[in-house]
């Protein structure tokens, strides 16, 4: 499958029965698989007027206590913005796909991961963050959008898929299985009162100051949680490291090649690979600080991460960025030739 189809598939069998969003390049290939399986299955699929609409939508079936998604790529999730940041504010679980292409502005339909920022940092409008996965593989379009329902449901807040162009475009075998969905008490959902509670009633508008503060600590408690418990990341050939990589989505897979590249030239590199960026796995390169001599950030970008890997390591190394921005993809080439000078040009 297509990595786009794949999150679609995927959604249906995490129990993902809406589904509103609006075409763009390259993330179009979601709503059209939508808009063919979701009346099949007793689904809801919808065009939206507009990206600021399709969220919108999802506020409001997410209110109702059902799994519910939405796609687009880097222009329209900026457009997604505020209703992101409601679904924040009103502490709901939804599922937002983001399958970037080359910016700022309209940019390119190439792939990218300059919303690497939007994403980890400022997703909308004040304090608060999103679950962010970022997958490497069709495969992991796959797991990690199921991965991404479950914890949106567990800790009642939005998750983000930011996968970028290549992945979403890129045909792989990938292994579909349903498995046991994990089932998440609602009880705030506005499913009717039935004359057995008091009216729900979901909201992230908070007049009295005093009361908007404790919502916002309360949180930030809940933040503090999912760091300290649901960092996701892989080390790849890191045990006996001293040339770490740090990369994520498709420029891994390019770094993966350079590492290997590298040892067979004797010089011990390895990569930690991000899958969640938010909650970034800054344990992961606080401990391999204590062991190589460098890191590099490579990155599709004018550099991103490369931030979160110098604040997790308290900038203890030398960090180098090594990008291609614009739509463009680095080589493994380029990667092994940055690995070889930060090496000092010595097979070790």
């Amino acid at each position: 499958m297509k990595g786009n189809e794949a999150i679609a598939e995927a959604a249906i069998q995490a129990g993902c029965r809406h589904y509103f969003g609006y075409p763009i390049t390259p993330q179009t290939e979601i709503a059209a698989y939508m808009a063919k399986r979701m009346p099949k299955i007793n689904g809801v699929f919808l065009q939206a007027e507009s990206e600021i609409a399709a969220i919108n939508m999802v506020y409001g079936v997410s209110a109702a206590g059902k799994r519910v998604m939405t796609s687009s790529s880097s222009p329209g999730i900026s457009l997604k913005g505020e209703g992101i940041s409601y679904l924040a504010g009103s502490d709901l679980p939804a599922l937002i796909v983001n399958v970037q292409r080359g910016g700022p502005g309209l940019g390119g339909i190439q792939p990218s991961q300059s919303d690497y920022f939007q994403a980890t940092r400022a997703t909308g409008h004040g304090d608060f963050h999103v679950l962010v996965l970022a997958p490497a593989s069709v495969q992991e379009m796959a797991s990690l959008t199921a991965k991404a329902f479950d914890l949106a449901d567990k800790y009642s807040m939005p998750a983000m898929i930011l996968a970028d162009g290549t992945i979403g475009q890129m045909m792989e075998p990938v292994l579909l299985e349903a498995g046991e969905q994990k089932t998440y008490e609602k009880p705030w959902a506005l499913t009717g009162t039935k004359k057995k509670r008091k009216h729900n009633i979901v909201t992230s508008l908070y007049l009295q100051p005093d009361e908007l503060e404790r919502k916002n600590f309360e949180r930030y408690k809940r933040y503090e949680t999912i760091e300290k418990n649901e960092p996701l990341f892989e080390s790849y050939r890191m045990e006996d490291a001293e040339i770490c990589v740090a990369a994520f989505g498709i420029a891994s897979r390019v770094s993966r090649n350079a590492v290997n590249a590298a040892r067979a030239k004797g010089i011990r590199a390895g990569m930690i690979r991000p899958i969640t960026l938010w909650p970034f796995p800054k344990q992961a390169f606080f401990d391999a600080a204590k062991q190589v001599n460098a890191f590099l950030s490579v990155e599709l970008s004018m550099g991103q991460m490369i931030e979160d890997v110098e604040l997790a390591i308290r900038c203890s190394k030398p960090v180098t960025l090594v990008n291609r921005a614009g739509g463009m993809i680095p080589a493994p080439e380029q990667v092994l030739a940055a690995i070889e000078k930060a090496a000092g040009g010595e097979n070790k």
